[in-house]
This record gives C-alpha cells, sequence and structure tokens, in this order.
C-alpha cells in the first residue's frame, strides 16, 4: 500500500537566513509511505498532522534537517513504514520559483 500526502501546506519558522528566523513562511511537505497491510494501517490523517506539529515544533534551519526529522519521527510513530519519500518546498523563499528538497528512505 502506499500513501500519498500531497501538498500539505502550513506556515512554520525554517530557513537559516536572518529575515527567515523572524517570521513563519508557507512550506509544502509531500510525503509518499509505503507498507504492507495486514490489518494494521496507518492513519493518513494522523499521518498528516504529525508531520506538521515536527516541521513547526523543530524550527529548523536546515532542509535536510527537517527531513531527517521527519524520516525518524515518522518511523517512530508508524513503524509499519517499510518506504518513505518526503518533499519540503518553500514557495515563497525565492520570487521567480519554488525551492523543494526530496529524500527517500527504505527501512
Amino acid at each position: 500500500m502506499t500513501i500519498r500526502i500531497e501538498a500539505l501546506t502550513f506556515d512554520a519558522l525554517i530557513g537559516i537566513l536572518d529575515f527567515e528566523r523572524l517570521e513563519p513562511q508557507r512550506v509544502r511537505i509531500d510525503a509518499e509511505i509505503g507498507y504492507t497491510y495486514r490489518g494494521d494501517y496507518i492513519d493518513y490523517a494522523e499521518a498528516a498532522e504529525l508531520i506538521k506539529t515536527l516541521i513547526r515544533e523543530g524550527r529548523f534551519g536546515l532542509l535536510e534537517d527537517a527531513l531527517e526529522a521527519l524520516k525518524k519521527g515518522m518511523k517512530a510513530r508508524f513503524p509499519l513504514i517499510e518506504t518513505l519519500t518526503l518533499r519540503i518546498a518553500k514557495p515563497d523563499i525565492l520570487s521567480d520559483c519554488t525551492v523543494t528538497l526530496e529524500a527517500s528512505y527504505k527501512f
């Protein structure tokens, strides 16, 4: 089974530039969660809320650190996860594009 959480959008403090540390900015997260269904399941609403909580509470400087924290937090909360692909985007950081970082993990 694969759960896709697409375009989960919210405000968070994330980034290393001075102005990014002062005001929350819009971030967009995509997650692809792979697991084998054997009666137990992963609650996608709970997964989406966990993503928002981890990013908001983490107040990360680097997107790389945010993705690593999501990987650890998601796997700890949902041990059924076998594969996880995460994308974090900052759509407003540059005036002419969206910046996105992606990582894929196998457990």
